[in-house]
């Protein structure tokens, strides 16, 4: 659940423009290793043998050092679900979620006010309860792996923005819950799920405007050579937009990242300061033709059809295996029905087993949205080479060739492995435009 919440709660804070002279320019392009580059007419271009000569350019320490990081996620998914099960079994069985109900119920006659209470003792207790595991996974692994720029005091002051976020949005989450679990004790599965969505669609609009500013300063890009490209790209696509935005992610991580985020008035383009100092400026243009694959294909929409979906069998399970449990445990854990806010860990801990059961097919879904903005933005972009050198720095933290069934059941993006394929058998189809071996030279920049 606190996952869930910290999901939602990442970004940035607006300030002043920097002066243009602080921005950095990429070079053009990227250094393509021999056997990815055009031969010459009539010569053989071979995508796997391209694609492993982009692997090869990273350095066995590296590679073992990235699927060392990743594979220990597995691990980190498996006691992260075993950890919050006994957290919700620590609430349910001391008693202490009962205790925390009565002193909500003291406060006030309002029964909307005991659910915002109880949420805000619920959310407390479990960052409480949760902490030993986050200050492990998020600041010492993240540090041990070289991928944090955080200080321990600005990684406490951002756990402390995220926590006053999910107490304002949680405890406002679970009162309407519980609302609607009291009004409708046998439909209450069906609208749950209905305000999940609503939810979920609340915090995609919100959050560019109102989320984003408490973790980062966002910035709009003055480099024409670096703009104008990604606008060009973003005006051929039908994108309305005027300006191009920078996160100083930096000062939290080494990770690369770009959005076209939300919808509507508070859509706009993000890249993050990483990938403006990292990224050549064909790397960066495959990767924006990317995003603006994410935001053309309405993958928002879609991404929300789909989770409805989900959320609406995950609550039709939950509302058979919360009686399930409730049948063996609830009298001994003093709680009286499904509307009793002190079943909220019992409820959570249920739903947990859902999503984690299910975890290969939220991947999937995601995965599969991936897939299709990467064509898409590798067609519009027309940047292959640029694409691999993305992909190889999102393989500084993600396994680049894992197995089949590895990816199907870890990955919510394609491998790096296969976006470097896919980006090097569209070469494959497209030499003409790369016989000089130069990408930047053979598209001129926009």
């Amino acid at each position: 659940m606190l996952r869930m919440i910290r999901f939602a709660l990442v970004a940035a804070l607006l300030t002043s423009v920097p002066a243009l002279a602080a921005e950095p320019v990429p070079p053009p392009s990227p250094q393509v290793p021999a056997a990815a580059q055009a031969p010459p007419p009539g010569g053989h271009f071979d995508p796997v043998a391209a694609t492993e000569a982009w692997l090869n350019t990273l350095s066995p320490e590296a590679r073992a050092r990235s699927d060392a990081y990743f594979e220990g996620g597995y691990w980190l998914q498996l006691w992260g679900f075993l950890y919050g099960l006994g957290a919700a079994w620590l609430l349910l069985g001391t008693g202490l979620s009962v205790r925390m109900r009565n002193l909500a119920e003291r406060v006030t006659r309002f029964r909307f006010v005991h659910g915002l209470v109880y949420g805000v003792e619920y959310i407390a207790a479990s960052a409480l309860l949760s902490f030993p595991l986050a200050i492990y996974e998020d600041y010492f692994r993240e540090h041990q792996y070289g991928m944090s720029n955080l200080t321990f005091a600005g990684w406490m002051e951002e756990q402390g923005k995220a926590l006053l976020l999910a107490v304002l949005f949680g405890s406002l989450a679970i009162a309407a819950l519980f609302a609607v679990l009291r009004a409708a004790p046998r439909t209450w599965w069906i609208w749950g799920a209905g305000l999940a969505v609503v939810f979920l669609i609340f915090g995609i609009i919100v959050s560019p405007i109102w989320i984003e500013p408490v973790f980062n300063t966002m910035t709009k890009l003055e480099n024409p050579v670096v703009r104008d490209p990604i606008l060009s790209l973003a005006r051929s696509n039908g994108i309305s937009a005027d300006d191009v935005y920078v996160q100083d992610a930096s000062k939290q991580t080494k990770r690369v990242s770009a959005h076209v985020t939300g919808f509507g008035s508070t859509m706009r383009i993000e890249l993050n300061d990483n990938l403006l100092s990292r990224t050549s400026l064909v790397g960066i243009e495959a990767v924006m033709g990317h995003e603006m694959g994410h935001y053309v294909l309405n993958h928002i929409y879609k991404s929300i059809v789909a989770i409805g979906v989900l959320l609406f069998l995950g609550f039709a399970f939950l509302r058979w295996a919360f009686q399930a449990a409730l049948r063996r445990w609830g009298m001994r854990w003093g709680l009286s029905g499904i509307a009793d806010l002190a079943a909220l860990p019992l409820l959570i801990a249920v739903f947990s087993v859902y999503f984690f059961v299910l975890t290969p097919v939220f991947n999937t879904v995601i995965r599969t949205d991936e897939a299709e903005a990467d064509i898409f933005g590798i067609n519009t972009s027309r940047r292959p080479d640029g694409m691999a050198e993305a992909a190889l720095q999102l393989g500084e933290y993600r396994k680049l060739h894992p197995g089949p069934l590895e990816e199907i059941i870890f990955f919510d993006h394609p491998s790096g492995y296969n976006r470097i394929l896919m980006a090097m058998r569209w070469k494959a189809e497209h030499l003409d435009e790369f016989r000089n071996g130069s990408e930047a030279a053979a598209i001129p920049l926009r």
